[in-house]
């Protein structure tokens, strides 16, 4: 989750996209370039199982002068082999 914390932060758009499920990952990623990262609080972590997680967090942001946003997100991860991968996830209120 951190990585494509920072990865969103850096614009590695590559790095998001493959480190996404490929069950549900989209086949083009556009980042706004206008959009600062604030900062990340990761709420919780729950292991499935071995290879199944979930992890709760709240990203802060703000596009150019605007207000900052919040985004609360329950993402849900599969490992396969060695790697994490994000498969989707809910917005919370």
């Amino acid at each position: 989750m951190r990585s494509r914390y920072s990865a969103f932060v850096l614009g590695l758009r590559e790095y998001l996209l493959t480190s996404w499920h490929a069950s549900t990952r989209p086949p083009h990623l556009v980042l706004d370039p206008a959009r600062r990262w604030l900062g990340l609080d990761v709420r919780a972590v729950r292991e499935i199982d071995p290879d199944h997680a979930e992890v709760e967090f709240v990203a802060r942001s703000r596009v150019g002068g605007g207000r900052a946003e919040r985004l609360h997100e329950l993402s849900r991860f599969v490992r396969e082999g060695e790697h994490w991968y994000y498969v989707d996830g809910d917005i919370r209120p």
